[in-house]
């Protein structure tokens, strides 16, 4: 069942930049894997790639209403499992519908597997041996998490994708450690594979509509890197992500990484590096050929201020905008930018307004769907090289 779900022409690569030079980059690094292309999500969803996916952790994009992100231009959106388990809970969800009738979003949803959140945010975390038991950060309650119920709780939340119940160390973790990670998600993978099948033998998920991801992992161990993406690529998964990159390595560090993987990743299906979305690591991302990325950087810091334009960042709060009366980014057409002046929102923030944070929220997202597709319409022209080094000159002044 996996496999024809992988085959069902989920994914299609339209325009390939791959072996052209990237001029300026760094010895190692010249090579593009830059790629774009379509995901067949569900019927009548379809989303180009490379793509953003707004992070929406508990059924919403923080300061957005769901017709704000139609409005930019999303389909596709993340909601969190271990957030929606532990509040207002799965079942309550299913009952409802799913994900998207409860929170009235028509398009897609991919759902994070809850393991980097049970492992940074819970207390009193025990490895078991199929899963793992935290504390919940709410209120201290001890739950569990095992391959097979991380798919059940998607599965009631309805996901389009669901990403696989995975063991994420901490970027600086000791061989030893990171050993006991690729068992773990290695094993929990196959696992997790097992139990998604019974479920579509059973007709309780529809694999065109409801597809599992496998996660790579391995650290900055590039060997266990490379061990870790074929155990996973052996498996039949729609897509594969890399996991255990943006934990607090160095950006040398994350771009090494994904300059040794990019080459050794299965050019059919899709590539979703997850949780990146600050401007330089989305360039190294689409080099390296990722097509999906997600993160709550842009939506988090424009609640705190900061606006990508194309300029460069903008730290909304700061005297020197006090009264310029120029939009954030004359070259933005999205609502905020034609009808706002940097004053304007810099006396927001000031003034504690909520208006702040929603405006900054949106002008961000609606930048980072033309940033990417900007990155599209250059690889399909063959000229991502230019839109590489123009974005890298932005912002290493900034």
């Amino acid at each position: 069942m996996m496999e024809s779900a992988a085959q069902d022409s989920f994914f299609t690569v339209e325009a390939t930049d791959v072996e052209s030079a990237a001029p300026g980059a760094k010895p190692g690094n010249a090579v593009s894997h830059a790629r774009t292309g379509r995901l067949r999500i569900a019927p009548g969803i379809e989303v180009e790639t490379p793509v953003f996916m707004p992070v929406g952790t508990v059924g919403s994009v923080k300061g957005l209403w769901q017709e704000d992100l139609e409005e930019i231009g999303y389909q596709l959106i993340l909601g969190n499992t271990y957030h929606l388990f532990l509040r207002p809970g799965h079942e309550l969800i299913r009952q409802r519908g799913g994900l998207h009738k409860f929170m009235a979003w028509p398009g897609a949803i991919l759902t994070d597997s809850g393991g980097y959140q049970v492992f940074s945010l819970s207390e009193r975390v025990k490895f078991l041996e199929n899963g793992v038991e935290f504390a919940s950060h709410i209120d201290g309650s001890r739950h569990q998490f095992t391959p097979e119920s991380v798919i059940d709780v998607q599965r009631a939340l309805g996901s389009n994708i669901m990403m696989l119940l995975d063991d994420c160390p901490p970027g600086d973790a000791d061989p030893e450690r990171v050993a006991q990670s690729l068992d773990r998600t290695h094993r929990w993978a196959r696992a997790a594979v097992a139990h998604y099948e019974q479920l579509v033998d059973r007709g309780e998920l529809d694999p065109r509509r409801n597809r599992i991801f496998g996660i790579a992992q391995g650290c900055m161990d590039l060997e266990r890197r490379a061990e870790s993406l074929e155990a996973i690529q052996s498996m039949p998964f729609p897509g594969v992500a890399i996991g255990g990159l943006s934990v607090g390595e160095s950006r040398d560090d994350m771009y090494r990484v994904l300059d040794f993987l990019a080459p050794r990743m299965d050019p059919v299906r899709p590539h979703y590096l997850m949780g990146v979305g600050a401007i330089p690591d989305l360039l190294e991302g689409i080099r390296n050929g990722i097509d999906m990325f997600d993160c709550v950087l842009p939506t988090r810091n424009a609640r705190n201020g900061q606006l990508f334009t194309s300029r460069g960042r903008v730290n909304i709060r700061n005297r020197q905008y006090a009264e310029r009366d120029d939009a954030p980014d004359p070259e933005c057409g999205c609502r905020v930018c034609r009808r706002y002046s940097l004053a304007y929102l810099r006396h927001l923030f000031q003034a504690g307004e909520m208006l702040g944070p929603m405006a900054a929220t949106y002008h961000n997202l609606y930048f980072l769907r033309d940033f990417m597709g900007a990155a599209r319409t250059a690889i399909r022209a063959g000229r991502f090289s230019e839109f590489y080094l123009h974005w890298k000159k932005i912002e290493e002044s900034a």
